[in-house]
């Protein structure tokens, strides 16, 4: 039940920042190259989340 619940949770918030990530390429005032930085931090943080939700059993 732990681990349904985790990827539940980690799928959620995933959604959430790939969403945020791409509303800001619709806009067409800012360029792929202003939000390369958003798609790295993001990236970072996925990355993060899931390290620590499966991987991280200290």
């Amino acid at each position: 039940m732990s681990k349904i619940t985790t990827i539940i949770g980690l799928s959620f918030a995933i959604y959430f920042l790939v969403g945020l990530a791409t509303t800001l390429t619709r806009s067409m005032m800012i360029g792929f190259v202003d939000v390369l930085p958003v798609y790295i931090l993001m990236v970072v943080a996925i990355v993060m989340m899931i390290y620590e939700a499966f991987f991280d059993k200290s």
